[in-house]
């Protein structure tokens, strides 16, 4: 056949679909496995790194290490992976030098690594799966000259095989554009910093031809706390077969037949209740006869809602809460389980219960101290602003977010809450879309609440979110005191509304700059902040159908969009400023707000 192309067509300068190739093969939320009790080959540390503004990479396919033109005559290469500039993994770029602080678009990164396999039951070979923990926002993976697939999506874990790719000694590279895109998931508007990097850690698992892929465990919903119900799913070659249950804690042990991978019952017990005051978590363990074994420690808890209350374990309870950003100024996103667990010790010095997880999937180390530690937890999808709503293509990002943070934290106890997006602008188009994705985190998940931050009509002075049919709980996103002046309004918004469900106020606030001080009438002043709290809370306190607050925002977090003299590149509404070492005035009185309700 011949081609349409000229005669002195390149296709590594000429060509524009060059992209197409490598998204062709989707790593989604169907690669996620189960990781918990699973011993990790660790690939952290320093890796090769250079910066890849035109996407190099993927037009001339340096990946493939050709080094001559195809007639045996040798040609240069315009990469050297051992002598480029060392990067660590993981970390967010722009934090690590300062000459990639505001760079957005394509950077490379490369490592090798040696591998043999371990030995095994004969007919069984090992087989063998690459863990990245998160990317920001697109990654293209390479092992040995092939590319593995495409995952987009800058905040949930991902995995591939590549059993049939290894060698003795490989060569690995990540292609990772955290460029912002009009139809991305956010997309190319926010209000917090576009960190770019591998940040979260890479790591290699070794797993048996037949494995556990995922399991869940969790309280029957409606069975007065004395049922659980088990669910198992497997990968491999043996689709029918037994998995044992234990729970030594229960003194329980029951046996799972399972056909076409997967399996299911439910088991009676009484478990001590998992929740804020008594965070009880019970050791678990799941085996398949004869061969793979996982454990993690689970709580046992019920989420639900009634009217106008939300219920855990039956009893109404009020959701004492602050939203929280994933931002260090050290480390970006990248943070460690160091900062995380600070964050968790400053919402508890508030007197928090709750803790919500704006606007995008945490560290999944954040829910596990959660558990720990007793706080309840929002978490949220960055389906943010002006979503191209109308994008097939948009919308099956969104649900692939979606899926693999439901399908990461299933058997966490400290989320209550999924999030199906953030302040989106009331259209036809987006009511079909949020609407199809708080049913997809029901098909997921029923066993827990679904809601989104919605914003508040400005003309009738009310909740009137048709997307609130679709939520179990409405979150609420309102600054009275901030850019709306008149608290006249709030006290009139409050009896205006008539939701008839549960709403949380999952916004509100003012900016302040830590250590500026003037009247109550000043801007940025802790003094204007805290007044700002005093009238919200004053208003907030006498709504019958609030069941709880996550104030914007625990920490000052870097946005670019933020510059005027007192901001200087950060969100100043913070109650504590971004060095996470100084508390402002408004910190004390939503502490004693909280304090008067316990």
């Amino acid at each position: 056949m011949q081609s349409n192309q000229p005669a002195n067509f390149d296709r590594d300068i000429h060509a524009e679909d060059y992209a197409g190739e490598y998204r062709s093969v989707r790593i989604d939320h169907e690669s996620l496995l189960c990781d918990s009790g699973r011993d990790y080959e660790s690939l952290d540390g320093q890796w090769r790194f250079a910066i890849d503004p035109y996407n190099t990479l993927l037009r001339a396919r340096w990946f493939a290490e050709v080094h001559d033109d195809g007639h045996g005559n040798p040609r240069p290469a315009d990469y050297d992976w051992e002598h480029w500039k060392e990067m660590r993994v993981p970390s967010c770029w722009n934090t690590a030098a300062p000459e990639y602080r505001h760079y957005e678009g394509g950077v490379i990164y490369t490592r090798t690594f040696r591998y043999k396999p371990r030995d095994t039951t004969v007919g069984s070979p090992e087989r063998v799966f690459l863990k990245i923990g998160a990317a920001n926002y697109e990654t293209v993976l390479f092992l040995n000259r092939t590319c593995l697939g495409t995952h987009r999506g800058g905040s949930t874990p991902f995995f591939v095989e590549i059993t049939d790719s290894l060698s003795q000694d490989n060569r690995l590279i990540l292609f990772v554009n955290n460029r912002r895109e009009s139809d991305q998931v956010p997309m190319d508007n926010t209000d917090w910093f576009n960190y770019g990097g591998l940040y979260r850690s890479v790591s290699l698992v070794r797993l048996p031809a037949t494995f556990i892929k995922r399991w869940s465990i969790s309280l029957v919903r409606g069975s007065g706390f004395g049922k659980l119900h088990f669910a198992l799913e497997t990968d491999g070659p043996q689709e029918v077969g037994k998995a044992r249950l234990r729970i030594p804690g229960l003194d329980l042990e029951r046996e799972l037949a399972f056909t076409g991978g997967f399996g299911e019952l439910e088991i009676n017990a009484r478990p001590d209740l998992w929740s804020p005051e008594t965070p009880t978590l019970y050791e678990v363990e799941v085996a398949l006869e004869g061969g793979d074994r996982v454990s993690d420690k689970v709580g046992f808890r019920e989420i639900r809602s009634s009217g106008e209350r939300i219920l855990l374990n039956g009893k109404p309870i009020y959701l004492r809460g602050i939203s929280c950003h994933e931002d260090s100024t050290r480390n970006g996103k990248a943070v460690t389980s160091a900062e995380i667990e600070q964050m968790f010790d400053l919402a508890k010095e508030l007197g928090c219960n709750f803790v919500r997880l704006a606007h995008y999937p945490h560290s999944e180390l954040a829910a596990r101290l959660a558990d720990e530690r007793g706080v309840l937890l929002w978490e949220e999808i960055p389906v943010y602003w002006a979503i191209e709503f109308d994008n097939p293509g948009t919308y099956a990002d969104a649900e692939n977010q979606l899926s693999e943070l439901v399908l990461r934290d299933l058997n966490r106890a400290s989320v209550v809450l999924w999030s199906v997006g953030n302040e989106n602008p009331d259209t036809d188009a987006r009511l079909d879309f949020m609407s199809r994705l708080a049913r997809r985190a029901r098909e997921l998940d029923p066993t827990r609440l679904v809601t989104a931050a919605c914003l508040w009509n400005r003309i009738e002075n009310r909740i009137a979110d048709r997307l609130a049919e679709h939520l179990d709980v409405i979150g609420l996103n309102e600054y009275y005191g901030w850019y709306e002046g008149n608290f006249d309004d709030l006290a009139a918004f409050f009896r205006n509304s008539n939701p008839g469900k549960p709403v949380i106020v999952s916004e509100f606030g003012a900016g302040a700059l830590a250590g500026t001080h003037g009247t109550v009438d000043d801007l940025f002043s802790e003094e204007h902040q805290r007044q700002v709290y005093e009238k919200q809370i004053a208003v907030i306190r006498e709504s019958r159908y609030v069941a709880g607050l996550t104030p914007w925002i625990l920490i000052d977090f870097r946005s670019p969009r933020r510059l005027n003299d007192y901001q200087r590149g950060y969100n100043r509404k913070g109650l504590v400023d971004a060095d996470r070492t100084r508390r402002k005035l408004a910190f004390r009185t939503l502490r004693d707000f909280y304090s008067s309700l316990t």
